[in-house]
């Protein structure tokens, strides 16, 4: 019976499957996983058919990647991000000890606009492993146990864990100061970054631009507002971070579909914020 990353020497073991056409339209399926390690040789170069992610519990070395062979330093512990068409190569210069999953799906091209999926990153390391090493381990035991949905919500945990490096929550720091008026480049400066470090961290978790996250938070809190508390809809600008009230009016009603005052009537938070 595998022993799912528990121990410091893990048998090597793989499954592989093939989903049928009502597993594929979950959106998400496992193709493969397993446990293995390699020893300090490098591996032959080669490229996959689908997508696959390789969990480094152990080792250090180099991922060479891309058409260019470009190295890229691993070291423990860290998630390699593997695309299919990309050649590949383990350099390890200690051994490794791994645990790896296939994939494909519909999702892919969502999760690739999330920036979950980006080959110009292949290789992600962590300052604490455990939430990536219990996502891991729960996707390991559920690909034994052909039950297509627990598998599919699995590999959505390790996407999630994988993808949450260190910094990957300014997102949620920047919809904490949504409702503080600013500029883009004095919400980056109250976080300690760049815009550009501020954009790109807000594309790898929302894939949006840190413009369109404040503005959907502020009018996420103007629509609880409005719905929970009796406040005059200038007050509910205020709160939310518009000074002048007759454009927020209009910015709601443009992007919610109907005016504050109707959203107030219908008491309905799940009217959607449409794109403009």
């Amino acid at each position: 019976m595998p022993s799912f990353l528990d121990s410091c020497d893990v048998p090597d073991w793989s499954i592989y499957l093939t989903p049928g056409a009502i597993e594929r339209q979950l959106g998400l399926f496992c193709l493969g996983a397993g446990e293995q390690t390699h020893g300090s040789e490098n591996t032959r170069e080669r490229a996959l058919g689908c997508h696959a992610l390789v969990w480094l519990k152990e080792g250090r070395g180099q991922l060479q990647h891309g058409p260019d062979r470009q190295l890229h330093e691993v070291r423990a512990p860290a998630m390699l991000w593997l695309f299919p068409g990309v050649l590949h190569r383990y350099r390890p210069t200690t051994r490794w000890r791994q645990a790896w999953t296939l994939f494909s799906g519909s999702a892919v091209e969502a999760l690739t606009t999330l920036g979950h999926l980006d080959v110009s990153r292949p290789v992600r390391h962590f300052a604490d492993a455990r939430p990536v090493d219990r996502a891991f381990s729960r996707l390991l035991r559920v690909s034994t146990q052909h039950n297509p949905v627990q598998l599919a919500s699995a590999l959505y945990d390790v996407l999630a864990a994988a993808a949450t490096t260190t910094g990957d929550d300014v997102a949620a720091q920047l919809a904490e100061l949504a409702s503080t008026p600013m500029s883009v480049q004095d919400y980056a400066s109250e976080l300690g970054l760049t815009v550009k470090e501020l954009r790109d961290a807000v594309r790898r978790t929302t894939g949006s631009t840190p413009h369109e996250l404040v503005l959907t938070t502020r009018l996420s809190n103007a629509k609880v507002l409005l719905a929970e508390e009796d406040l005059p809809v200038a007050a509910v600008a205020r709160r939310v971070g518009y000074d002048d009230p007759a454009y927020f009016t209009r910015l709601f009603t443009a992007r919610v579909g109907m005016s504050p005052g109707a959203f107030r009537r219908s008491g309905s938070l799940s009217a959607p914020i449409s794109s403009l």
